[in-house]
């Protein structure tokens, strides 16, 4: 059909991907067994909503995916979106929110970039692959996509990048915003509808979009505070590691356990920054007078995981500023 808008699907691998011979089996499949070129095969009707190309990345789990990948995935996007007017990217969904808040941050554009999965496999009986897609390529062409940043559809809902997050293992809604909720939605009639919009700096606003690929990516862990926690892993990692930077994933509104806090000075002694986070998963983590002395740094309502991509960007900046 002429004047359809141009859509490439970048295709990562992910449960998406995946096929099991018993249609039952939702746990148990294989990743990688469905290439892009599939999803166009048993979904003609993506052919009715846009001129489709596909090109095939990889074919793994999400768990598998790492920094270079993305600067790889920020690169190949940005060179497809000067022909083409939106990308839908598939990927498993364990990572999905990572993949997405790296590319809202770096991503030099402001055209629509959504990002997918799926929580049973392609080949699973009621497999929710086939709707997540056709909803990602009629959100891509909506014009009121533009200027979102990246967006995570998955469920019928459409997500920020900066919010969304997976908090059920293998349930269909599986990915929420916790603290703001989806920012649109697609109705059952096909219509992309959108209610708001994220303030927050994104794509080519952001701080971070003329970013390249590091000659050395930056060493930042997470440590996942507990009832008991001691100092012996962070001073591990300060004695058998070229560390750059930590992310405490904090109790409550961003504590950590007193001994932690000893070996957090030992950290900062060294100029090595470190963020608070919270674990709980919703809520905003705020500079308190008890860990003044330490200097961490605060992120708002920032998950551990995206806390440290914030972080690993900033230092990144930092070091390319300087060369």
């Amino acid at each position: 059909m002429p004047n359809l808008p141009k859509v490439m699907i970048f295709a990562l691998g992910g449960t998406i991907s995946a096929h099991h011979p018993d249609r039952l089996d939702i746990c148990n499949y294989q990743s990688g067994h469905y290439s892009a070129a599939d999803f166009l095969a048993a979904l003609p009707e993506l052919a009715e909503l846009a001129a489709i190309d596909t090109l095939q990345l990889s074919s793994i789990s999400s768990t598998a995916i790492d920094v270079a990948d993305w600067f790889d995935l920020k690169q190949r996007i940005e060179q497809c979106l000067q022909t083409h007017d939106a990308v839908v990217i598939t990927q498993g969904t364990n990572t999905l929110e990572e993949t997405a808040f790296f590319l809202h941050l770096t991503l030099n554009t402001t055209k629509p970039v959504i990002i997918t999965g799926a929580q049973k496999p392609f080949s699973a009986l009621g497999s929710d692959a086939y709707f997540n897609l056709l909803n990602s390529v009629r959100t891509a062409i909506s014009p009121q996509a533009q200027g979102h940043g990246v967006l995570a559809v998955a469920n019928a809902s459409i997500y920020s990048a900066r919010d969304v997050s997976k908090s059920k293992t293998y349930a269909l809604d599986a990915f929420q915003a916790a603290n703001n909720g989806p920012i649109g939605r697609i109705e059952a009639s096909g219509q992309v509808h959108f209610m708001h919009r994220s303030l927050d700096a994104h794509t080519a606003n952001s701080p971070f979009c003329h970013i390249t690929a590091p000659e050395h990516t930056p060493y930042i862990p997470i440590i996942y505070s507990h009832a008991g926690a001691d100092q012996q892993l962070i001073e591990a990692l300060l004695t058998h590691t070229q560390l750059d930077g930590l992310v405490i994933a904090g109790s409550g509104a961003g504590r950590c356990s007193p001994l932690e806090e000893q070996a957090l000075y030992k950290v900062r002694a060294r100029g090595i920054p470190v963020v608070m986070t919270s674990r709980v998963g919703a809520g905003g983590v705020v500079d308190i007078d008890c860990y003044q002395a330490l200097d961490l740094l605060t992120l708002g309502d920032l998950s551990p995981q995206k806390a440290r991509i914030y972080l690993l960007l900033q230092l990144i900046n930092t070091m390319q500023d300087k060369s």
